[in-house]
């Protein structure tokens, strides 16, 4: 049945498949678009750094290949409306591409912006160009995953998903359909939770994959006592790969939608598979291209998605997903720039914890959560 429902999707994913590949637009400073209904206003506009000049601010996120970036997007518009500045953003086609995202925050330094908003692929790979920032008194704040581990004082604030607790809203949402698997599951027998992940370097997905998988340990944990944790992410497996129960963690080869779709089709041909996570679109979208290719998958396995985008929101509508975490991309998007603005100003700013929500076919459509549901 999940098979023939899948088939439907087909014509929706190539269209995904086709825009994620498309070039990114060239950035500007664009028409604003409309805030959230719970978006804050801005106390004061922020019209210049003192100089009678427009405040610029340069926001360099990890891609635009996803929606959800589109959606951070349309946040940061709307703040720089808000604010009366000047924004540019923009970012490399792929997750991948460390080097192109180091080129594009060179780029901007020479322009030397207001402040700089970073969404990091590789922290190792800017180094240099924080330690710039910082002896230019150009103030630098990180969104989405962020800026992780930066050096003490150069990344001031981040706007961001609390990931871990994001992601172990899917371990719970996902627990109670594979409870009864879970719990008569034994060593002769297992059931395998699998979590698809695109990497292990991003601190979002990282920290998605260890929420999902910590959680989903606890709660199985307290129906059958052989769980244990396993695979391609070490810093968190338990070492047990002979448990009853089995969170087994892939990574793909590359986030690149060819090698998510490789590693999803490994995973649906496993023995025993209850449930799969995927820690992002893309990771969602290989699975649901592995499907559309013909991958088959049991009545039983329950699968969970996380973020939205046109073809998950599909398959959530049509029982191939149970359902979903979304981040609030727009808010995402709209604090980088307000933590930015406040920055310049010279306030003390924190970091800002966006929120996360879990949905279904159920509640898809209420206005508290379409609003986050981005295509």
């Amino acid at each position: 049945m999940k098979k023939t429902l899948a088939i439907a999707l087909a014509l929706v994913m190539s269209v995904a498949i086709f825009a994620a590949c498309a070039p990114s637009p060239a950035p500007a400073t664009p028409a604003p678009a409309a805030p959230a209904a719970n978006a804050p206003a801005a106390d004061t506009p922020a019209t210049d750094a003192g100089d009678g000049e427009e405040l610029y601010i340069s926001i360099i996120s990890k891609g635009f290949q996803h929606q959800f970036w589109q959606a951070v997007y349309a946040g940061a518009r709307a703040a720089a409306e808000e604010y009366g500045v000047s924004i540019f953003f923009d970012g490399p086609e792929s997750e991948a591409d460390i080097d192109v995202q180091v080129n594009m925050l060179n780029q901007q330094l020479a322009l030397n912006p207001d402040a700089i908003a970073l969404a990091a692929l590789s922290t190792d790979a800017v180094l240099s160009q924080l330690q710039q920032a910082y002896d230019s008194g150009i103030p630098v704040v990180g969104f989405d995953s962020g800026v992780p581990d930066a050096p003490a004082g150069q990344v001031l604030a981040n706007a961001s998903t609390d990931n871990d607790a994001a992601a172990a809203l899917g371990a719970e949402g996902m627990f109670p359909a594979i409870q009864d698997q879970i719990a008569a599951a034994t060593a002769d027998s297992p059931v395998i939770i699998a979590v698809l992940s695109q990497d292990v370097t991003s601190e979002s997905i990282t920290g998605r994959t260890r929420g999902f998988a910590q959680r989903m340990l606890t709660l199985a944990g307290g129906v059958n006592d052989s769980v244990a944790i396993t695979g391609g992410f070490g810093a968190i497996n338990t070492g047990d790969a002979d448990a009853a129960v089995r969170i087994e963690v892939i990574v793909g080869a590359t986030p690149s939608i060819v090698d998510m779709t490789s590693a999803a089709n490994g995973i649906l041909t496993m023995p025993g598979l209850a449930g799969v996570f995927a820690s992002n679109e893309g990771a969602a979208n290989g699975i649901l291209a592995a499907i559309n290719a013909g991958a088959s998958v049991p009545e039983d396995v329950r699968i969970v998605g996380f973020d939205a985008g046109t073809v998950q929101k599909a398959a959530v509508q049509a029982g191939i997903f149970m359902g979903a975490i979304t981040q609030d991309p727009f808010h995402i998007g709209y604090y980088s720039v307000s933590l930015a603005v406040r920055a310049v100003r010279g306030e003390s700013i924190s970091d800002v914890d966006t929120g996360a929500r879990w949905w279904d076919a159920s509640n898809m459509n209420d206005p508290d959560i379409a609003l986050l549901l981005y295509d």
